[in-house]
């Protein structure tokens, strides 16, 4: 098969030994790359501290350069996505002219939404209000085709509650189908991406094809059990890929707001949770770097035409762009809707628990650097794809995830490591006691974004029905100086460490986030 590479995740699926060689040097590349940069900046503060000193200068003034960058971009998509909020995209749809349809309709009304939900031990009560969102939607409910998809390996209690949700929703949509997907499947890492193809393919089976509705006329989103949407998410979606050139080979990527259960979460929770999110609405300013991640919406037929999505992979909200970007021959592109969608921050039973699961999920995220010689690989088979696009896209996601693992670690460590390495020649120099004033001043400077972080958090907050109190407000803005801690701790640590296992060959399986609201506590 030609495109055999689509479906490769690692080194030992190839068949050749020369291919799995190549591929596994891929493997090994971003993970060397972060140790090989800390060895140095150990190994130069030793040795060449003046060296190192200026670097380490031009790093943070680089560094604060892209925060400023950054905070505009920030400022930039949060005001997009409060105007977005207020457009009646239904009316627009109404008014929208057949004849700026990118697609072969008389009508918006001929689309269906295929909706799917994966769902491993989610509490009913996170499944439950994820339904109610898309009951409060705006989007005629005749036009959706809702699947709960469950997993065999789940408990009873997986069963009861997927009965439940039927027997409250499933007549409200136009079709509603709960699938349980197979544990135990030969080739697959039980997981998200395993448990929505085959629940893809089932609706694929048991409902598309017998109604012979057209695949470029469904739109296929992807969302977590825990989100919940905004009430004109599919109207502007439809709008969009109405209106958008070349829809099927386009994925729609709206904003993720992790604020569903905020006031539950403890500080360093919320906090990550805002940083997550801003981070998402800088890159949906930067379209040309914007790749699929968690919820998000494509066309069914881009997914069947790849023949769905990958069942062996952990991070696959990732790789379902490359997969189609490589399959499509680089004609591929995702677009930044900005309209929200909520889920949740990370709250488990106990602070210590929570910590270890905002990590775990970190190192999930970071796993994505398995897209690294996935596509490093198929670059090499697709010869079609435009050197120059190869490059581009190459490096950018790369300098991510080498960023990603190195910066924080070393904006903390090069301050101060060439003063207790460097020896006394470079101690007594004039340089070496000005390098942690200057170094510190910059630094400084650069937390003038926190300022425009502790503003969007505040005005993103939702409103809950008891009142919080200012202490309570003031505590919440106080906690963004946590950030040096969450850089270095959970960022720059999980990432080092998912980088590490692929480089040594230990490949992850797929943890799914552990999902709990305070009033879950006691029910279970």
């Amino acid at each position: 098969m030609e495109d055999y590479y689509l479906k490769i995740n690692k080194a030992p699926d190839l068949k050749e030994r020369k291919e799995r060689i190549i591929f596994r040097i891929f493997e090994i590349f971003p993970g060397t790359l972060s140790w090989l940069t800390l060895f140095l900046a150990i190994f130069l503060s030793w040795q060449k501290p003046f060296w190192i000193a200026i670097f380490i200068i031009f790093f943070v003034i680089f560094w604060l350069l892209r925060t400023i960058y950054y905070s505009f971009h920030l400022r930039a998509g949060y005001q997009k996505m409060k105007e977005y909020e207020k457009i009646n995209w239904l009316e627009r749809l109404k008014q929208l002219p057949p004849t700026r349809y990118q697609i072969p309709v008389d009508s918006w009304l001929e689309l269906y939404h295929l909706i799917i939900f994966p769902m491993y031990k989610e509490p009913i009560e996170i499944v439950r209000d994820s339904f109610r969102a898309l009951i409060n939607a705006d989007y005629p409910k005749d036009k959706m085709i809702v699947v709960l998809a469950c997993e065999e390996r789940g408990s009873e209690t997986v069963r009861k509650i997927a009965k439940i949700i039927e027997n409250e929703f499933g007549k409200k949509f136009f079709k509603f189908l709960i699938t349980f997907h197979p544990q135990n499947l030969s080739g697959e890492i039980a997981g998200k991406a395993s448990n929505e193809t085959w629940a893809a393919k089932k609706t694929k089976e048991l409902i598309i094809d017998p109604l012979k509705i057209p695949y470029q006329n469904i739109i296929l989103s992807s969302l977590d059990a825990d989100t919940k949407i905004f009430p004109r998410y599919f109207s502007c979606l439809t709008y969009h890929y109405l209106t958008i050139e070349n829809p099927t080979r386009t994925s729609f990527q709206p904003t993720p707001l992790f604020i569903n259960n905020i006031w539950q979460a403890p500080g360093i929770s919320r906090v990550f949770s805002f940083f997550s999110t801003f981070w998402h609405i800088i890159n949906q300013q930067r379209p040309e770097k914007l790749i699929t991640f968690s919820s998000h919406s494509m066309s069914f037929k881009a997914l069947v035409d790849i023949d769905f999505k990958q069942t062996n992979v952990v991070s696959d909200d990732s790789r379902i762009f490359w997969q189609c970007f490589l399959k499509f021959d680089g004609d591929y592109k995702v677009q930044p809707i900005f309209y929200p969608v909520s889920m949740d921050a990370n709250v488990s039973r106990s602070f210590l628990r929570t910590l270890i699961n905002i990590y775990k999920q970190q190192r999930r995220w970071a796993y994505g650097v398995g897209d690294i010689p996935y596509f490093l690989f198929g670059f090499l088979k697709n010869k079609k794809i435009p050197v120059s696009k190869k490059i581009y896209l190459g490096f950018e996601l790369i300098e991510g995830h080498w960023s990603w693992a190195t910066a924080s670690i070393l904006i903390f460590l090069l301050g101060w490591l060439p003063l207790v390495l460097g020896g006394e020649k470079f101690n007594q120099t004039l340089f070496s006691y000005n390098l942690p004033t200057i170094t510190r001043d910059i630094l400084t400077i650069s937390m003038v974004g926190l300022i425009f972080s502790i503003y969007f958090s505040l005005n993103l907050l939702p409103p809950e029905h008891f009142k919080q109190g200012n202490l309570k407000y003031f505590l919440f803005a106080f906690q963004w100086f946590l950030i040096p801690l969450i850089m270095i701790i959970f960022i720059s640590f999980p990432a080092l460490d998912a980088q590490t296992r692929l480089m040594l060959a230990k490949y992850m399986g797929f943890w799914p986030t552990e999902k709990i609201r305070k009033s879950n506590f006691h029910s279970k």
